[in-house]
């Protein structure tokens, strides 16, 4: 089952944008219900939902996909790894006029195609899986919401964490079992504490 599932997220890494939609296609049933159940209003989801639909607008526009997207109550991370500096800073621009975001947490970064840097990185997939594994580690921590949080992580295998904890000891256990994955080098907290 890992290597169908690391076979389809290498596919996903050659996809045109449009194709890469197939993700949230694949997740949209647990999606829906886990968004039934967070501990926040219909209208503040919608709001993300908003936000996050002109961002995929802006990768169409690109015809990226190096660029992946979290948001929680308008507080929006981004990370990615882009290698045309012109794609990157208007990408950049192109986020930063989106309307209604509180909060941005940009973790984009730009790296010649030819920088030496890239060969001691991860694939694609590989932050991929890691990401996907994070957040499966939240599910079923007792004391965890996990349909609270959003994970990704990016090229250099820091894991970020944005959400809602109802406590500071929710906050504590996340972050806990956050740094028991493999391949993470740093997790960057981006967590509220609030009941």
């Amino acid at each position: 089952m890992r290597r169908i599932a690391v076979a389809v997220l290498a596919t996903l890494a050659l996809a045109t944008p449009a194709s890469a939609q197939l993700m949230d296609v694949l997740t949209a049933p647990k999606t829906l219900i886990d968004r039934a159940i967070e501990a926040r209003s219909a209208s503040d989801i919608a709001k993300d939902n908003v936000i996050v639909a002109k961002i995929n607008g802006y990768m169409g526009k690109h015809a990226t996909i190096k660029a992946s997207t979290e948001i929680y109550e308008q507080r929006l991370l981004i990370t990615g790894l882009f290698d045309d500096k012109a794609t990157y800073d208007q990408f950049h621009k192109d986020v930063r006029s989106v309307e209604g975001v509180r909060k941005l947490y940009w973790h984009v970064t730009y790296l010649a195609k030819d920088d030496p840097k890239r060969k001691a990185l991860p694939s694609w997939a590989d932050t991929v899986e890691m990401g996907v594994k994070a957040q499966g580690r939240l599910i079923g921590t007792r004391g965890v919401a996990d349909v609270n949080f959003r994970t990704t992580v990016d090229s250099y295998g820091t894991l970020y964490v944005i959400g809602r904890a109802r406590s500071q000891d929710e906050a504590n256990k996340a972050m806990a079992r956050l740094r028991e994955g493999e391949g993470i080098k740093k997790v960057v907290n981006y967590i509220d504490v609030r009941p």
